[in-house]
């Protein structure tokens, strides 16, 4: 249960600034890229490209081909995890987050399947030791996955039996899926089998000690942070306890609308008026998705135009709050990123915006490319 005693408020600038720091938005940092993936708890990856993007805006001296390198020594990999979508983990987070929310979404999701009647007359669990006996035999895409498991239950959905699969084990996409500039189809094995023997889950340190970890490391990458906003960002529920546990050893905060938030005494909490220059992040960034309560980076008014159906757009943001979309077009000679505000911007901001363009081209396009940067303001252009 929620205290009543009355705690400091953060406003909604504050609180942008605060996220905006964790993120490593405030300033590129001279992190590792293990090291950044690890601290972000991930980097969404429904798509190849977005978490290359995304550690283009946030680490000093990124280079894609780091990042690839990563996933080819499986020191990284792209698997199903918060709110049952891929994400590129750590190898131990990529076992130990997947433990996590195994009971949240990835469990709802089978859930869903189970209840369309298409795996009436198939027994999970020797779906599952099926499977793992498939994908460890050799990677598998999920066509050939399906084909196999037919021969098992020739009267099942095809497209259940794989996606079942897939929430019964933690199934990596092995390389070359997700490498930069060279990519492959999707091919499926274990964790297990992916990253060996020496990635352990965790420390089995006592009931309730996995998801206090998850706390407290949450916080340090999207805090301050409500029970609600955690619970949106893993898809499990009832965290309260957690929460609840740690009390003594967090701070308490308000937002401006009365919600309690807790956080880390030694994260950082920048004065609101600090710098915050423009960033340009990828479809699906964390930044967007990790809170129940986005107003701290999205205004209301403005949210809906970010997507289209079930497609998200890139983003940037000026003054730390999303501002508008990008794209790129990638000719075969030439590549150019448009650049698209949903308002007014000053010729200060169209200028910083357009040197952040300029290195994010830099950094993500081959040595010697030539790019375009194209404003598509609106057509009152402030002074």
């Amino acid at each position: 249960m929620a205290s009543t005693t009355k705690h400091p408020v953060l406003s909604r600038r504050a609180l942008n600034r605060a996220t905006l720091d964790r993120q490593l938005l405030l300033r590129r940092a001279p992190l590792g890229v293990e090291e950044a993936v690890a601290h972000l708890l991930g980097l969404q990856a429904q798509n190849t490209k977005p978490p290359y993007y995304a550690l283009a805006a946030r680490l000093d001296g990124f280079r894609p081909e780091q990042l690839s390198d990563l996933m080819e020594s499986r020191a990284v990999a792209r698997i199903v995890t918060m709110r049952s979508t891929v994400h590129t983990h750590t190898a131990q987070d990529a076992v130990a987050l997947r433990g996590l929310v195994q009971p949240g979404a990835i469990d709802r999701e089978l859930a869903i399947f189970v209840a369309r009647k298409g795996l009436d007359g198939v027994d999970l669990e020797r779906l599952a030791v099926l499977s793992r006996e498939l994908v460890e035999e050799r990677p598998r895409t999920p066509k050939q996955l399906r084909e196999e498991l037919l021969k098992e239950w020739p009267h099942a959905d095809p497209q259940s039996l794989s996606l079942a699969a897939r929430c019964l084990l933690p199934l990596v996409q092995v390389t070359p899926r997700g490498l930069w500039g060279r990519g492959g189809q999707v091919a499926l094995t274990t964790t297990d089998a992916w990253f060996g023997d020496g990635v352990e889950s965790g420390e089995k340190d006592g009931e309730g000690a996995e998801s206090d970890r998850a706390v407290l490391r949450y916080l340090r990458a999207f805090g301050p942070a409500s029970v609600k906003d955690m619970q949106t960002w893993c898809g499990l529920t009832r965290l309260a306890e957690a929460f609840e546990r740690l009390r003594p050893r967090l701070l308490v905060f308000h937002n401006e609308r009365g919600t309690e938030l807790f956080d880390l005494p030694d994260a950082p909490r920048p004065d609101e008026d600090t710098p915050a220059p423009p960033r340009f992040l990828p479809e699906f960034d964390n930044l967007l998705l990790s809170h129940a309560d986005r107003t701290r980076v999205v205004t209301p008014e403005i949210r809906s135009r970010t997507w289209q159906g079930n497609r998200a757009f890139s983003v940037f943001l000026l003054d730390g709050l999303l501002a508008g979309l990008w794209h790129l077009d990638e000719a075969k000679d030439r590549t150019t990123l448009t650049i698209e505000p949903f308002a007014p911007v000053t010729r200060a901001q169209r200028a910083e915006l357009a040197a952040e363009a300029e290195r994010t081209l830099r950094i993500m396009t081959p040595p010697g490319t030539s790019y375009d940067i194209v404003h598509k303001d609106p057509s009152e252009q402030a002074a």
